[in-house]
């Protein structure tokens, strides 16, 4: 696979990741959504680990991939606290900071 298509699968599974986890919250009944989220949080990191591998493990990027598991942990989280009814203000929080980050670290605003 490309180094091209391998950008483009993880950036554009990241952003369905984030679409797919806001209807997750949304509708919380819906297990489609959180199914399908799941099943991007693969796809993002096999793209995730692809790219690491193919850029000679850098550390910046390892700290990116760090995150981005903890990210998706914080997602798991806020969805099952939505669906409990307990408060996730904590959570979203600490999800759009490390989502920002993320963010800056893979358009190489910082680094």
């Amino acid at each position: 696979m490309s180094f091209n298509a391998l950008i483009h699968m993880h950036g554009d599974s990241w952003a369905i990741l984030v679409i797919l986890f806001l209807l997750s919250v949304i509708f919380k009944k819906q297990k489609i959504t959180l199914w399908l989220q799941r099943l991007f949080y693969i796809v993002m990191i096999v793209s995730g680990v692809a790219m690491l591998a193919k850029f000679g493990w850098p550390g910046l990027f390892i700290m990116k991939g760090i995150l981005a598991l903890i990210l998706i942990g914080l997602m798991e989280m806020i969805v099952v606290r939505t669906k409990k009814q307990k408060p996730a203000a904590v959570f979203w929080i600490l999800f759009i900071i490390i989502l920002i980050i993320i963010l800056l670290i893979g358009y190489q605003v910082i680094g």
